[in-house]
Formats: C-alpha cells, structure tokens, sequence
C-alpha cells in the first residue's frame, strides 16, 4: 500500500475542513428556501380555502388561467402583481402557481407578462359565470368598420389599462385617417371617463378634428363612486401631460387632477349631450352620429363609455317613488334617515358603510347571496366592523318585494317582513348597452373563460 507522504496529509485535511465550511451555508440557505417555500405554501392553502368557504370564486373582469402544465414555479408572476401588497391574488401550491383569491383579480395583466413560460393566459368570465364582451381586433376596431372601443366596455375596468387603451386606439384611428375623406370631423369620441379622456388629449396631440361626448360628467364611472372612495391606480402616461403617478387616491383628488388637465390642455369635451344614434353617413364613407343636442358627421367613431349602461333595477312594485336612487353621491344627505342599500358589490358595500357612519342614521344592507363575493376584502372588512358595531344592519339571502312610501317589505329565506324606510339606494349594477351595441351592428359575445 502506498501512503501520501507526511506533508500531504494535513494539506487533504484542511481540504476536507473547507469543503464543510462552504457546505454549511449552503445548507443553510436550502433549508431557508424550503422552510420559506413551505410557509407561502401554507398561506395560499389557508386563502384558497378562505375564498373557496366564502364563495369568492368568480373573477369580476379579465383574469390570468394558469396551464400548470407550462407552469414552471418560479413565482414570478406572484411577484409581478400589483395588488399582492393588499391581499394574496396569486399564490404557489404544490410548487405551482395559482389564483388563489380570484374576486381580488382586477385585470393588471403583469403575471402574463413576466411568465417565462407562457403558461398564463388572461381570460373573462369563468365556466360558471359568462361575461358578454364585444368583439374587438386588437387595433381597439369592431367587426363594424370605423367603428372602436376602448376601456371598461371592452373589459378594461382598471384605470391604467383604460387609458393606455384609449390612446392606443387613437394610433390606430390615426391609421385609418392617412387616407383622405369627406366627413366634417375626423373623430368622435362618446364618453369621457379614463379612456375618453385620454382618447380626447391623444386626439388633440395627433391634430385630429375630434369631438368628444359625455352624456354626465368628466371621469365616467369614477365620477359615480361614494364621496372620499380610494381609487386604486398604477402609474399611467397620459397624451399630452405625460406620466400620472397616482396609486392610491381619492375619487375626488383624481377628478379634480383630470379637470385641471382639461383646462391646461385647452380639450373641448361636450357634457350633458346624449348619444340616439349612430348611422352610416350619405357621404359614403364614416357614420352620422345623432344626439339629443346635435349631428355630427364623421369618419370614425370611438366609443368609451362603460359597462354600467343603464342601471339593473328590481323590477318590484313601488320602484318608481322619488326615494329610489341608483348610486350614492354624498352620504350626509341620508342624515336621521332610515336608508336600505340594495346589492352585494363594491358600491353597494361602500354607500351602506360611509351612510352608515353619519349620525342618526338606520342603515340596512340587503344582498340576494350568501356573501359578498363580488366585493373587496377591504369593503367587507368595513360592513363587518360597521354590524359588529351595530351601525349597520346585514340582510343575506334576502330579497325586496315592495317599496312603500315609508317602509319596505322584504323576505329573507322564507320569512317576509317590513322595514322603516326613507330612502332605497339599489346598487345592483348595470345592464350592458347590449341593445344600443347590436343596433350599431357590432357583435357582442359571452366569454366563459375564454380570451
């Protein structure tokens, strides 16, 4: 047998000794990767057990689907989402990624983005719950040519989404017009919440003779919000002005922002006008668009308006009392009132909250579900501290059968009794303009998890 010779030895042992002194970190930082990766795990478990128990199941606009066959557990898409801070949106399970509180989901769209392995799709509606979308080419064109759409009618709800899609829509209307046309204007614009407005700046910085309709007010469906709502943006680049880097503000900070740009920017916006009509134009080429004040005779036609369309009523006897309202506009009013709110989303869970807060008032929420499942954690962590504190009175699997002219009868589960009432707030969401849509000619189809 042949021995290394004397001065080799300790050189192999202090080898060995740092060989051990490399592995212990390493080590360590394994044991720190799985203890860590175990403790995600068990989080998203624990929330998708939570929504799974509360019926929170339904994404209320587009949202990712995840192949976990391409799924490659990296996390990045759990790391890219915006709203991850607030609440678990995207988890890993089973070192895959999934939606773990899909009624959080509000379109961000940045886990599509960032998966390095195209495992994510983004989708509307679910196989239970279809969501009815226009048919849209990716230029923001109908299947009626000259005919756009941009921002929440087309499914783009988020502030930062509708207002990217609404100056991109203005790139490829500005296509269109390269060739030439006898129409008075080049454009109009219908609405002026996020994508209208921003349709408005990129038609004035691209030179277009552009008019723009609102049949309310500058801001759209932010306009309608409660008093003193926090609006949840990212930051956005608006035509003209360049970046606006809002991310959480109030309703009222955001209108009064995009009225001074309104102002500085010299835009022409047409409120309390009222779109009838739109029909191809004699000149042979655009569309004639007929409101309750003018006409106007263009090339294109944008249409940014949102899905709220008309208000969803109840369809019940005594809707038609004056005390009957279809969204909150200052809580103060309903003081010493005995109010009922009427729905299960957002808005109805925030106008009996803020009500709820104002002296003397008796507030009573009343939804058709078992939960809130379409809401916010947020806005559901406000009604429980508000009826824990007794300031507020919630009604599930209840239904309103009659407004009177001082009370309301309502039946929950099988018991039908009646209410002091002054005032009925119905927040039961809107009906899309489906009807004004297909009159144009432009298709509208149910989405059932589908892109």
């Amino acid at each position: 047998m042949i021995f290394p010779p004397a001065d080799v030895e300790p050189i192999l042992m202090q080898g060995n000794f740092l060989s051990y002194v490399y592995l212990i970190p390493i080590l360590g930082i394994v044991i720190w990767y799985w203890l860590r990766h175990r403790r995600l795990e068990r989080g998203s478990f624990a929330a998708l057990k939570a929504a799974t128990e509360a019926g929170m199941l339904e994404p209320p606009t587009l949202h990712p689907e995840i192949d976990p066959r391409k799924c490659i557990g990296c996390k990045s898409c759990v790391v890219a989402c915006p709203e991850q801070d607030a609440h678990a949106v995207l988890g890993m399970i089973r070192k895959k990624a999934w939606l773990i509180g899909p009624t959080d989901c509000i379109g961000h769209g940045a886990c599509k983005t960032v998966c390095p392995a195209d495992a994510i799709k983004l989708v509307f509606g679910t196989a239970t719950r279809g969501v009815d979308i226009p048919v849209i080419k990716p230029n923001f064109e109908t299947d009626v040519p000259g005919i756009f759409i941009a921002g929440e009618l087309g499914g783009m709800g988020l502030i930062r989404n509708a207002i990217e899609q609404g100056r991109q829509a203005v790139v490829s209307i500005s296509e269109l017009l390269k060739a030439s046309h006898n129409n008075q204007q080049d454009l109009v614009i219908i609405g002026a919440g996020p994508a209208g407005f921003a349709s408005t700046l990129a038609a004035k910085a691209a030179n277009l003779k552009s008019v723009t309709i609102e049949q309310e007010e500058l801001g759209g469906t932010v306009a309608h919000f409660p008093r003193r709502k926090l609006v949840m943006t990212q930051p956005a680049d608006l035509p003209i002005v360049g970046k606006m880097n809002f991310r959480e503000v109030q309703k009222e900070a955001l209108i009064d922002y995009w009225k001074q740009v309104e102002i500085e920017t010299g835009v022409d916006i047409n409120y309390e006008e009222r779109v009838d009509a739109i029909e191809p134009s004699s000149s042979g080429s655009g569309y004639t668009v007929t409101t309750n004040k003018a006409t106007y005779d263009a090339r294109c036609v944008l249409i940014a308006i949102g899905r709220r369309g008309s208000p969803r009523r109840l369809g019940v006897p005594g809707e038609e009392l004056p005390k009957v309202t279809y969204r909150l506009i200052d809580p103060e009013q309903y003081r010493n009132l005995h109010v009922l709110v009427v729905g299960g989303g957002d808005s109805a869970l925030e106008a009996a909250t803020s009500i709820a807060e104002e002296p003397g008032t008796t507030v009573t929420l009343s939804y058709r579900s078992g939960a809130f499942s379409r809401a916010k954690p947020k806005n559901r962590d406000k009604v429980e501290a508000a009826r824990s504190a007794g300031r507020l009175r919630v009604l599930l699997n209840s239904n309103v059968k009659e407004i009177r002219q001082d009370s309301v009868v309502i039946a929950v589960g099988e018991k039908v009794g009646k209410l002091k009432n002054d005032a009925v707030i119905i927040s039961a969401g809107g009906i899309l303009p489906t009807a004004f849509l297909k009159k144009i000619g432009i298709n509208v189809e149910t989405k059932w998890g589908s892109e």
